[in-house]
């Protein structure tokens, strides 16, 4: 498959398909004659994987360990949900963070009028020291 045929397949772009290979992340592939990257079926799952890993929240380097346990066929599923337990902690972590952003606006947003006084309790609370 050329890298356009590859990334309708895995749901990426190439441009992301070619980032992920110039990071080491999945494996250059073999090249044709005419030069065009050309890629095979284990390297379509690869990408399947990646593409789902990140929308899981894992980050490219937590992908990079996740792909190796992949394809180690000796691995442990121990370790693997390690590193599942640590990611659902993190999410767990910045949604707290996010839940204690959203209430700060509802409660500036709770002060303002609203209405087409220049005075806005919210500009003033942000501009604080």
């Amino acid at each position: 498959m050329n890298i356009s045929k590859v990334a309708k397949a895995s749901g990426l772009t190439a441009k992301t398909i070619r980032y992920y290979e110039s990071i080491g992340l999945i494996k250059a592939p073999q090249r044709s004659d005419n030069g065009y990257r050309s890629y095979g079926d284990s390297a379509l799952r690869e990408l399947r994987f990646v593409k789902r890993a990140r929308e899981t929240g894992f980050n490219l380097e937590e992908c990079q360990e996740l792909l190796a346990l992949y394809r180690d066929e000796h691995r442990s599923s121990a370790q693997v949900k390690k590193l599942a337990e640590e990611k659902m902690v993190d999410l767990r972590e910045r949604i707290a963070g996010l839940q204690a952003m959203l209430s700060s606006l509802e409660q500036l947003t709770r002060c303002c009028h609203g209405d087409e006084r220049p005075e806005c309790p919210i500009l003033d609370e942000l501009g604080k020291e």
